[in-house]
C-alpha cells in the first residue's frame, strides 16, 4: 500500500469523485477524513472505507466558508496528527443554460463552492503541510471544462479554468518547499452531478456519451486512480499538472 501513514483529506466526499477518491486512498493506505455538507452520504462513505478494512472519519464543512475550513483543518490534525494529502473536490455544477440567460445568484453559487473553496482550503493545508517532514500533495479537482470551453456551463467553466490557475500558482509557489499542487480534469464521468444534467436535459443521455473518443462515460473509480498517483511518491517530480482524466476528448 503505497500511502500507509499518510493522512488525507477529501472534500466533497459523499459521492460521485470524492467517494471513490476516499475510498482508493483508503485502500492504499491513507487516513481519510471525509469532509461534505452531506452528512448521510458522507457517513455512508465511511463506512464503505472501514466495511473494506480502512479508516476514515467523516466532519461536515462547507468548503466557502473560512471558519468551517479551520475546523476541518484542526478535525484532521486532531484525529490523524497531520495532512499529507488534500484532494480538493468539493464543488457545484451551476445551471446549464447560454451565458446570457445564466443568473448573478448561480454565478455566485458557482465562484464561492468552486474557486474560494478550492482557494480556502489551500489556504489552510499548505501551511501544515509545510510542517511535515516531506511536505505534502495537494490534488485539486478541475475539470475540462477548465482546459477548453464548455457551451451552456460558462460559469462553471470558468470555475474551473480558475482552479487550474490556483492550482499551478501554488504549485510554483511551492515546489521548492516540499508541496506539490497538481489538478485532475475529469470530462462527463457518471456521477450524480452529470446524473441531474441528464434528468434536467435528456437529450445529453445520448450526446455525453459520444462526446468522448471512447464512446462512454466514464466512472469516479478511473477518476480516483489518476489523484492517487498524483498524490503519491510515485508522482514525486510532477507539479503544476492539470492532467485530463477525459478518454480523450481534448485530444480532439
Amino acid at each position: 500500500m503505497v500511502l500507509t501513514g499518510k493522512a488525507a483529506l477529501v472534500t466533497g466526499g459523499s459521492s460521485g469523485i470524492g467517494r471513490a477518491a476516499a475510498i482508493a486512498l483508503a485502500r492504499e493506505g491513507a487516513l481519510v477524513l471525509v469532509s461534505d455538507v452531506d452528512g448521510g452520504g458522507g457517513a455512508d462513505t465511511v463506512q464503505m472505507i472501514e466495511e473494506a478494512g480502512g479508516i476514515a472519519s467523516y466532519i461536515t464543512a462547507d468548503v466557502s466558508n473560512a471558519a468551517e475550513v479551520k475546523t476541518m483543518m484542526d478535525a484532521i490534525v486532531e484525529r490523524y496528527g497531520k495532512i499529507d494529502i488534500a484532494v480538493n473536490n468539493a464543488g457545484v455544477g451551476g445551471e446549464m443554460n447560454p451565458l446570457p440567460l445564466q443568473s448573478e445568484e448561480t454565478f455566485d453559487q458557482v465562484m464561492s463552492v468552486n474557486v474560494k473553496g478550492v482557494w480556502l482550503c489551500m489556504q489552510a493545508e499548505i501551511p501544515l503541510m509545510q510542517q511535515n517532514e516531506f511536505g505534502g500533495s495537494i490534488v485539486n479537482i478541475a475539470s475540462v471544462a477548465g482546459l477548453i470551453g464548455a457551451p451552456g456551463l460558462s460559469i462553471y467553466s470558468a470555475s474551473k479554468h480558475a482552479v487550474i490557475g490556483l492550482t499551478k500558482t501554488a504549485a510554483i509557489e511551492f515546489a521548492s518547499k516540499g508541496v506539490r499542487v497538481n489538478a485532475v480534469c475529469p470530462s462527463f464521468i457518471n456521477t450524480p452531478m452529470v446524473s441531474a444534467m441528464i434528468e434536467d436535459q435528456p437529450r445529453l443521455a445520448d450526446r455525453l456519451p459520444v462526446a468522448s473518443p471512447m464512446r462512454r462515460l466514464g466512472t469516479p473509480e478511473e477518476v480516483a486512480e489518476a489523484i492517487v498517483w498524483l498524490a503519491s511518491s510515485s508522482a514525486s517530480f510532477v507539479n503544476g499538472v492539470a492532467l485530463a482524466a477525459d478518454g480523450g476528448l481534448t485530444a480532439m
